[in-house]
């Protein structure tokens, strides 16, 4: 690879760097809302690799288990939740985690609880596995209204309050989109570097 190869892969806007030059606007920020994102980041990394290692896997046979709506549930779903409930868990920034896959809502142990209420379907549309549609992952977070104990309250807040929200979609590449309410950017997974770099900036409808 030339130099001038090698100063445009650094030169790549990552997902991390993004998050953080938005983070840098705002001077009363602590750094949780960042580090949270870098676990959702994360999950859909973990996600998007199992998907494609599907079939090889045989993680497309059903679990055996409904959820909440009735449907099957397939063993990636349920990977794919484990995935997501131990990365947020993990960040320390979570109170709350619904997800579509679990009927009760999961309240953070006191000692890993953070501000902020994650609700996600880990993996929309895995009936679509066998016939290469695409599918993804879909997340919305919230803030607590303030220090108490975590109540599904908290969760129960129209739209216009969320902080951010995204998809990841697992296809022939794998696209992570996001807005924290300035604008929606698109960015895509670059196997070689196992990095989201901003592919899609201001995305308009």
């Amino acid at each position: 690879m030339d130099h001038a190869a090698d100063a445009h892969r650094t030169d790549l806007m990552t997902i991390t760097r993004f998050v953080l030059n938005e983070q840098s606007k705002h001077p009363e920020s602590r750094g949780d809302f960042t580090i949270l994102l870098n676990h959702i980041v994360l999950g859909c990394k973990f996600v998007c690799s199992a998907v494609n290692k599907a079939g090889l896997a045989k993680l497309i046979g059903l679990a055996g288990e409904t959820n909440v709506q009735g449907e099957e549930q397939k063993k990636l779903d349920v990977l794919s939740n484990e995935v997501f409930v131990k990365a947020l868990v993990s960040s320390g920034r979570t109170c709350i985690l619904v997800s579509e896959e679990d009927e009760e809502a999961t309240f953070v142990d006191p000692s890993k609880r953070g501000r902020y209420c994650v609700v996600f379907d880990p993996l929309d549309g895995s009936s679509n596995i066998d016939c290469g549609v695409s599918i993804g992952t879909i997340f919305g977070i919230y803030m607590m209204k303030d220090n108490h104990e975590p109540t599904l309250d908290d969760v129960l807040q129209p739209g216009k309050q969320m902080l951010a929200a995204g998809y990841c979609m697992y296809g022939s590449s794998c696209t992570l989109v996001l807005s924290t309410g300035e604008g929606v950017n698109g960015f895509t997974l670059d196997p070689s570097l196992g990095e989201f770099i901003l592919t899609h900036p201001g995305i308009k409808v």
